[in-house]
């Protein structure tokens, strides 16, 4: 190494001290050595910047002079080093996001939507992975476009139907917004696994109204339940009292035979009495009247013993006696009159 300048103040002087001392350490044998195989050190170095590690459930996209070049999936890969460079790695894990929105019904009535999308990268295949990769400039983005296409099916669906029918069209809505979207997804990349719509709610005066709609039909119904049990045990209770009546008149028909059948048997057996009694007093040459007489004093006993506070008025004279005999004659023979 040349000596210092001449005319060198004392910074140019530190100056040429630090270089003079650099040379003469570059100068022994370790950093000659090392200095030597320093090239080696910085292509291992270059090589190992060449494996990339993949995570289960991703894939990595790889591009080269921002040219799409191939994928890499899970585990220990290999992409060339300062080339090739990994442009964005695919998550092909299920995925989900909360909308809420509001829709309106035909009827002018705003609906509000609490829902849950499950979607996910429709395969591993790399065709899919470069639709995934490259239709979206972020994730962002994808997002954006997925709920505001599902908003806009569920919007069009809402919009054919009255505020009355939604809160039962639940599958029907989901259903819709499947067939309405899955293919567009497919382009994407993508696939809709589910949509749950967890929440459906409507305006306040909306809300109050059907409270008032549900209130009247309950009222109307039991006020109906009512009369229907009010009419069964009506018509139950005539039912019985007419069957009541029925029995009653079929055992008073009943008694009313039979009592008849007694007193025609009773009759009978009077008759046969009296019969037998008229042959032995005409026999004994006595007066057959004297049985009617008989009879009469026994009835008027009967009546005396069995009646319960009747007054019976008799005539007891001779005359009385002979008149009472003459009308009960007149019964039992009316021709002689």
């Amino acid at each position: 190494m040349q000596g210092a300048p001449i005319g060198c103040n004392q910074y140019c002087l530190q100056r040429y001290d630090q270089k003079k001392r650099y040379f003469q350490l570059i100068k022994t044998p370790f950093m000659s050595e090392f200095f030597n195989y320093a090239w080696i050190l910085v292509i291992i170095i270059i090589i190992f910047s060449g494996l990339v590690t993949v995570n289960q459930g991703t894939i990595s996209v790889i591009t080269m002079f921002g040219k799409y070049r191939r994928i890499l999936k899970p585990g220990l890969n290999f992409k060339i080093p300062l080339l090739e460079q990994i442009y964005r790695r695919v998550s092909i894990q299920n995925r989900s996001v909360e909308m809420e929105f509001q829709a309106v019904t035909s009827d002018q009535a705003n609906v509000y939507f609490k829902s849950m999308l499950l979607y996910a990268v429709q395969n591993a295949e790399e065709e899919t992975i470069k639709k995934v990769a490259f239709k979206f400039i972020s994730e962002r983005d994808l997002m954006q476009a997925l709920t505001r296409t599902i908003e806009g099916t569920i919007r069009s669906f809402v919009a054919t139907k009255k505020q009355a029918e939604i809160l039962g069209l639940r599958k029907e809505i989901v259903e819709y917004v499947k067939e309405q979207i899955d293919h567009l997804l497919e382009d994407w990349g993508y696939h809709l696994l589910d949509l749950q719509i967890n929440d459906i709610t409507f305006d306040k005066m909306i809300l109050d109204s059907m409270s008032k709609v549900v209130a009247s039909n309950n009222l109307k119904a039991a006020a109906e339940n009512e009369g229907q049990a009010l009419l069964i045990t009506k018509t139950k209770s005539a039912e019985a009292e007419g069957n009541a009546i029925k029995i009653a008149a079929e055992a008073e028909r009943q008694a009313a035979q039979l009592r008849g059948q007694g007193v025609a048997l009773f009759r009978e057996e009077v008759a046969k009495g009296m019969s037998q009694a008229a042959e032995q007093m005409k026999q004994a040459n006595l007066d057959t009247n004297v049985i009617l007489f008989s009879m009469w004093t026994e009835a008027i006993k009967n009546f005396a013993e069995v009646g319960k506070g009747n007054t019976i008025f008799l005539d007891g004279s001779s005359e009385g006696m002979q008149k009472t005999m003459k009308q009960i004659l007149s019964l039992m023979n009316p021709d002689k009159q």
